[in-house]
């Protein structure tokens, strides 16, 4: 007869042998897990690489779109102008490229608002640095007044902006300090628009209703071309309070856009508002902001670049961003 002794080494030992099977079949398991998962992420990496560049592809097509705009005139030695009857100004479909799509869409920032221009940065001979452009600020307020957005706002812009201690300006710290985490204004001008969600006031709901309105690049004037009935309005304090100017600009750049500043004066009933828009606004644009977006097998990736287009035709890249 076996032993109680033998007996409880065979069931020790086959106890050992059950937990070491165990161990493994975890090992394995764990292992294998571990393998799938891996591959899936760098499965989804890779189509996230992909949809990068196919973002990218979008990217190239607008900037040969805005080269080929300023070849259309050169050819015919017209002046540049710049219309929402372009096909830069077009918005492009998704289109199938390589197992996925790619989409793309452009907007010149001469039809905002320059933000920035409501206090002087640099200074020269006869404007020192951190002074108050009056009428740029005017423009801002009547917007906001339009948008039907506090215009008591555009101060807090204002203190932001300002360099510290220019004209007893550049103010705000204390209340940017109160805040958890605490952070000061920036006291300079804003390098994107995104900037505007920091100051004293402003809100998501409120800064999605303006931003598309407003630009951080260095326009001379806005493109009476292209320009939102909104922005047009803000030009003049006549043309807020009689849109039917505003609705005359608009139809007749529909059918024949302007190719010159002074043509707004060709304008039935435009009256003496007329003359003084003609400093207010251009018929071209330096700055377009491209909007590439691509998508590959569940994966999306958009980029936000802004140029300024040379007169060659040339892009020079101003902003870049991902999502």
């Amino acid at each position: 007869m076996v032993s109680k002794a033998r007996k409880k080494e065979r069931g020790v030992a086959i106890l050992a042998v059950l937990v070491g099977i165990a161990l493994m079949t975890l090992i394995v398991v764990d292992f294998a897990m571990t393998s799938g998962l891996g591959f899936v992420s760098a499965a989804n990496q890779a189509n996230e690489m992909r949809a990068g560049y196919l973002a990218r592809s979008g990217v190239n097509i607008g900037l040969a779109l805005l080269a080929q705009a300023v070849r259309n005139n050169t050819q015919t030695n017209s002046p540049q102008v710049d219309t929402l009857n372009d096909a830069w100004a077009v918005a492009f479909p998704p289109m199938a490229v390589e197992g996925g799509n790619v989409s793309l869409s452009i907007v010149d920032e001469a039809r905002k608002l320059p933000i920035n221009a409501m206090v002087n940065q640099t200074g020269s001979a006869n404007v020192q640095p951190g002074a108050l452009n009056a009428a740029a600020i005017a423009k801002v307020q009547r917007l906001f007044t339009i948008l039907d957005v506090n215009p008591d706002l555009v101060q807090g812009i204002i203190e932001w902006i300002t360099p510290s201690g220019a004209n007893g300006m550049g103010g705000g710290g204390e209340f940017y300090a109160g805040l958890r985490p605490p952070y000061q204004p920036r006291y300079g001008p804003m390098p994107t628009i995104g900037d505007l969600q920091m100051v004293q006031g402003f809100n998501e709901e409120i800064f999605n209703r303006v931003s598309p309105f407003l630009t951080v690049m260095t326009e001379s004037a806005v493109n009476i071309n292209t320009a939102p009935p909104q922005v047009i309005a803000s030009l003049e304090p006549e043309l807020m309070q009689d849109q039917k100017i505003v609705v005359e600009i608009v139809e007749e750049r529909a059918t024949r856009p302007f190719t010159k500043n002074t043509d707004l004066g060709n304008l039935p009933g435009i009256g003496e508002v007329g003359q003084r828009l003609q400093k207010d606004v251009a018929v071209s644009s330096h700055f377009f902001t491209i909007n590439g977006r691509g998508t590959y097998a569940g994966a999306r990736k958009i980029i936000t670049a802004t140029f300024q287009r040379q007169t060659t035709g040339v892009g020079t890249l101003a902003a870049w961003h991902e999502d």
